[in-house]
């Protein structure tokens, strides 16, 4: 199958691939499509310091290729989208940002009967959990990779840290003190893929500022106590040996939901870059997994409820599986996947950015 990429710049044009936030804000956005009609939209929420045209190429056209419709953003900030480099004043700006384009999509006539998924990475799956949290009944399902939704009890701050903190978050909110180790190196396991990243220049990869590093503290915490209102259909993924987000985080995810289709997935030997950092052979398995998943709810059979533990197998170590685990052989799956050639259509002009202070 082949699949479409569109950019594009002026807001007149049908993809609106820029846009103003309500804040004045100018906001990139990306898409990935089939050109035949798609089975369903999947809307791509990135991790923190990441971007959607870059770095999630890969998860876009692999999607697409399976017939997808798929929508990225750059939250303010990020990528290419304006806004000083990696701010979050706020972290609801990022949810509503995000809620106003993806509903501006669904609302077109094309996609008006289709099904929406959300697709959220680490930080992403945050906000993919709040933008659920917002609108409830509108999502017809989320794949959560090591999402961050909890704050592990082994990185959590004291108490005492926090407060002295958030004294000073107003006066200083945009000073680079947070201390952190190169979370690139501890995210990515495979070498080549790892320098590939680094030398993104759209990623951010300073020390995180101060009022954002409380922001996406507060929001895990907050998370935290509202996992039980979690009610979409839900897959959930993470590496066993993720040192970034820790895998207890899904597992809480997944034992405190209250959906009634939810699936938990845990790779062994797999670090926190799932879908972008890992082996080929394991990338290829993962996403084997999502589009499993993605395809068993995007037809009309019905409802689907979670299902007992199964043991499976993808090629890869040996993965353990929390109720429903959904695998494509590999024979399936080499029928199915495209080797069609891809188009990218680049309009309007590329935008890049220096930090902002």
């Amino acid at each position: 199958m082949e699949v479409e990429y569109h950019e594009v710049e002026k807001s007149r044009d049908r993809y609106h691939e820029y846009i103003r936030n309500s804040r004045g804000t100018q906001l990139f956005t990306c898409r990935w499509l089939p050109f035949s009609s798609p089975k369903a939209l999947v809307f791509l929420c990135h991790g923190y310091g990441m971007e959607c045209s870059g770095f999630m190429k890969g998860c876009g056209n692999r999607l697409a290729s399976y017939g997808y419709a798929v929508v990225g953003i750059d939250y303010e900030g990020h990528g290419r989208s304006m806004g000083a480099r990696c701010y979050i004043k706020k972290f609801d700006n990022i949810v509503d940002d995000c809620i106003n384009f993806f509903k501006s999509i669904c609302g077109q006539e094309e996609y008006k009967d289709k099904r929406k998924f959300l697709y959220g990475e680490s930080m992403g799956g945050a906000v993919a959990l709040l933008i659920h949290k917002k609108h409830p009944d509108f999502w017809d399902g989320a794949v959560l990779v090591a999402p961050m939704c909890k704050i592990s009890e082994k990185v959590k701050p004291h108490p005492l840290v926090i407060s002295m903190l958030t004294r000073v978050e107003d006066i200083i909110p945009k000073w680079k003190i947070v201390p952190t180790k190169d979370v690139i190196d501890s995210t990515f396991k495979d070498p080549v893929k790892r320098e590939e990243i680094r030398g993104n220049r759209l990623i951010y990869q300073d020390k995180p500022r101060l009022k954002t590093a409380l922001e996406m503290l507060r929001t895990s915490m907050n998370l935290e106590d509202s996992l039980s209102q979690v009610t979409l259909p839900f897959f959930v993924l993470h590496g066993e040996a993720d040192t970034v987000t820790d895998p207890e985080v899904s597992r809480a995810l997944y034992e405190r939901a209250s959906s009634t289709d939810k699936t938990m997935k845990l790779y062994p030997g797999m670090w926190h870059g799932l879908t972008s950092g890992e082996p080929d052979k394991n990338i290829d398995a993962v996403f084997t997994d999502i589009i499993a998943w993605l395809d068993k709810r995007s037809d009309d059979e019905g409802t689907i409820t979670a299902e007992p533990l199964q043991s499976s197998s993808s090629g890869i170590e040996k993965i353990k599986t929390v109720t429903s685990s959904i695998i494509i052989s590999e024979e399936k799956q080499e029928k199915k996947k495209s080797h069609g050639k891809y188009l990218c259509r680049w309009k309007g002009n590329r935008l890049h950015h220096r930090s902002a202070l």
